[in-house]
């Protein structure tokens, strides 16, 4: 389980900061596919017709996880920079965290 605080204090690249400023964490998300692409028109135009499949379709996925990427935005200048993490099954953001010395609560 990774939890990880929704903003967090790191350097800014951006030519306006060049410091250490306050960032605000957010999970990055793939967006949605455009029908327009090189390789999706020439998907399309090649399935087009008769003749049925004809590109292979993957069917022997290995992986169970995917590698989790952290959208970060300086609050300051509004500059977006992305940082990746490892692999996990759990990925919280803000959730709460563990106090030092507290007591293990079962429900």
């Amino acid at each position: 389980m990774v939890n990880i605080p929704k903003t967090r204090r790191t350097f800014c690249k951006d030519r306006d900061c060049r410091k250490h400023t306050l960032h605000k964490v957010t999970q990055y998300k793939t967006g949605k596919a455009s029908l327009f692409a090189q390789g999706k028109r020439r998907y399309d135009r090649k399935q087009k017709g008769f003749g049925g499949q004809t590109k292979p379709i993957f069917k022997k996925k290995a992986k169970t996880t995917k590698k989790i990427v952290l959208r970060m935005e300086c609050t300051v200048c509004k500059a977006k920079k992305q940082i990746p993490l490892k692999r996990c099954k759990h990925f919280e953001l803000g959730g709460e965290t563990k106090k030092k010395g507290d007591v293990l609560q079962f429900k």
